[in-house]
């Protein structure tokens, strides 16, 4: 599982985190001010990247997060049963099946290049070449 620690407080919109195990993109966050006493908190509302569920935290603007490593890397397809696409990695020739977002149902077909990313051990196509 490739990840790095962030602290919170630098943490802007669009920033990929992991909450509860699960990899998400930053859609809005709000920082409040210090306290007389104790620190500043923010307020992030994030939406996961595997199944577009929403989370919400609120976290000390001093703690550290943790941000994925994304891995980005082209595929060909080679077959599609489904919403399963079996794809042959470009630059490593290692093949698997990969699951097909709903959003690329269409143009998901055989022998296109496919972009696909790697984010705590798990395989989601992101885009169509």
């Amino acid at each position: 599982m490739d990840i790095k620690q962030v602290q919170a407080s630098s943490i802007k919109e669009g920033n990929y985190v992991v909450f509860d195990g699960i990899a998400c993109i930053v859609k809005s966050i709000q920082k409040s001010k210090t306290g007389k006493h104790g620190s500043s908190k923010c307020r992030m509302e994030a939406i996961s990247i595997i199944d577009s569920r929403k989370i919400i935290k609120i976290v000390p603007g001093s703690d550290n997060l943790e941000v994925p490593i994304i891995e980005k890397k082209s595929a060909q397809v080679l077959s599609v049963h489904g919403d399963i696409a079996n794809i042959m990695d470009t630059e490593t020739f290692e093949t698997f099946d990969i699951k097909i977002p709903e959003d690329l149902k269409d143009n998901v077909v055989e022998g296109i290049q496919v972009v696909y990313w790697t984010i705590l051990g798990e395989k989601i196509i992101k885009q169509v070449k």
